[in-house]
């Protein structure tokens, strides 16, 4: 299939970079150099190889004799890289132009075909890092948790932590006749034993602590107490290197011991907020083991201070998932971890930890869960343990009985949001209509100009109505008085738009426009100028100019 010349000429204007590579190539070219740069851009997500062209800018079509015919060579692209390569020739008035499409590697499979993994480097061919080669292996999902543990035995793994696990699960699940299989039998049902072998799976979740240290010495979870942030040694610290159902309990009743209540009262309610729930600790654990990439190096860290817990757990987050989508996307990087996780009863369902986390923390009036510090080999999680606001729980409680209204973990986020005055992100302005519904929050302006603001019953709850007012604006009747007032007291001079936005400070530049325009269409005010330096005066104005333009 020729490729139209516009199209060419298109290419020779884009820019070279993750998709293109152009060789001129006037004679010939080495097959095995173009078999690794189809190799590089396969693993750049693929692209187009051009021969015929110049590489420097602005690129000339010089023609190239290389690979005539040009099959054989596609054939031999094919068989070297396994992948689906086609080409174009093209008969410019210059010559003969040579383009292989090279289509991306597969996910999670990075293209070798002498052994090295290729990319581009500038103007170079440099194999792949491996902090990059590790993220492309990681992209088809591979899941080391379920693979086999070699040497790992039924022997290596701790009673206690499978007993505890058996009740758990017979809680959840209600089924008695777990109690009746044996260990292996009852781990093999689980999941974390395969065939009669172990997986690492359930070396990390039972293992005893000499098996850990024998197979897998950076599966260990370190806490820490410090009432500061100032460096030396921690106050408290104690490791736990076994399997997870023998001590996540006990790393709870550290950071209980610790857990100071936070006391409010507003009027008949009385209010007994923990500095860190114990839902949301869980939770964030939970993720921490289930998430952390165990072929890396490095302990999970859980750091508790005062008013503050943060975990540090090695590798990033998994591929596909950041800070902005992680309520949305979730990719367990164990999932037969997380599977277990949820026979037991631990996590119901992929995500809802972290809703529950997210949804808590604004019901608490604490800050959101935060993941500043996060990068491709650590994933840093902060809970904040402050009650900024213990009207705002108040108010959240009254409006959800009045209403009985259930709210989303989204709802949540919105009024969190427009508490603290930001933006609502417009994939959550869907949530904003039920919300004013509820009683929850209102909205106010019009076109670019609308804002919205917690509803009236909470700033008078916290006796609070001025602050309503302001925020709120002015009724619109009374706004345009303010406005018209002003023009007449300064009608020798003449107002302008500036001027008249700080009479109002609560509206926005479009929406003091909007009350202008209003008002000139009610023939009491008029404007001299086109520009943003135009002038308003009262309709019977003495200046000359404005009863010109209203004799008119």
């Amino acid at each position: 299939m020729t490729m139209a010349l516009e199209q060419l000429d298109s290419l020779l204007k884009a820019q070279e970079g993750e998709v293109l590579e152009f060789k001129e190539a006037k004679n010939n070219y080495c097959f095995d150099e173009l078999v690794k740069y189809c190799a590089a851009i396969a693993n750049e997500g693929g692209g187009k190889f051009v021969l015929g062209v110049t590489d420097k800018r602005p690129r000339q079509v010089v023609g190239t004799k290389a690979f005539e015919p040009p099959e054989r060579t596609r054939y031999g692209l094919i068989e070297k890289l396994h992948l689906n390569i086609t080409f174009d020739v093209i008969e410019h008035p210059r010559g003969r132009v040579l383009i292989f499409h090279i289509p991306p590697r597969p996910v999670g499979m990075p293209i070798s075909p002498d052994g090295k993994y290729w990319q581009r480097e500038s103007d170079s061919l440099v194999p792949m890092t491996a902090d990059r080669l590790r993220a492309v292996f990681a992209e088809s999902g591979h899941d080391f948790s379920a693979d086999i543990c070699p040497g790992l035995t039924i022997d290596d793994l701790d009673p206690r932590a499978i007993e505890n696990f058996r009740k758990q699960w017979i809680a959840k699940s209600k089924n008695n006749l777990l109690m009746t299989l044996s260990s292996e039998q009852l781990l093999s049902d689980a999941g974390a034993v395969v065939d009669g072998q172990c997986t690492y799976a359930s070396l990390i979740l039972f293992g005893t602590r000499k098996a850990v240290g024998k197979h897998l010495a950076q599966a260990e979870t370190i806490f820490e107490y410090r009432s500061s942030n100032a460096p030396g040694p921690a106050q408290q610290r104690e490791e736990f290197r076994q399997g997870f159902f023998t001590y996540h309990d006990r790393l709870w009743e550290l950071i209980n011991a610790r857990n100071d209540v936070q006391h409010f009262q507003s009027g008949l309610f009385i209010l007994d907020i923990p500095t860190f729930s114990e839902h949301v600790i869980r939770e964030a654990l939970l993720n921490a083991v289930s998430h952390r990439d165990y072929q890396l190096a490095g302990s999970v860290f859980v750091r508790q201070y005062p008013r503050q817990l943060r975990l540090e757990n090695p590798g990033g987050f998994p591929v596909g998932v950041n800070e902005k989508n992680i309520l949305h996307r979730q990719s367990p990087r164990n999932r037969r971890i997380a599977d277990i996780f949820s026979k037991c009863g631990l996590v119901e369902r992929s995500g809802q930890g972290m809703d529950l986390m997210f949804r808590t923390s604004i019901r608490e009036s604490k800050h959101i869960p935060d993941f500043s510090g996060t990068d491709q080999y650590q994933v840093t999680l902060t809970l904040d343990g402050e009650v900024h606001d213990p009207q705002f729980l108040v108010f959240l409680e009254k409006v959800g009985r009045e209403k009985q209204e259930m709210f989303c973990t989204d709802d949540f986020l919105v009024l969190d949001l427009v508490h603290r005055e930001q933006t609502v992100s417009e994939h959550l302005h869907s949530r904003l209509q039920p919300l004013m519904e509820a009683g929850a929050i209102e909205r106010y302006g019009r076109g670019r100009g609308i804002r919205y603001i917690l509803a009236r019953a909470y700033y008078t709850m916290i006796n609070q109505k001025g602050v309503y007012t302001r925020k709120r604006g002015l009724d619109r009747r009374t706004n345009k008085e303010l406005l018209l007032k002003h023009i007449r007291d300064n009608e020798k001079t003449g107002s302008r738009l500036k001027e008249l936005c700080q009479v109002l400070p609560a509206l926005s530049r479009p929406q003091v426009q909007t009350l202008l325009q209003e008002l000139k269409s009610d023939g009491k005010i008029v404007t001299v100028g086109k520009t943003r330096n135009s002038l308003w005066y009262p309709s019977n104005s003495a200046d000359p100019i404005a009863a010109e333009i209203e004799g008119k």
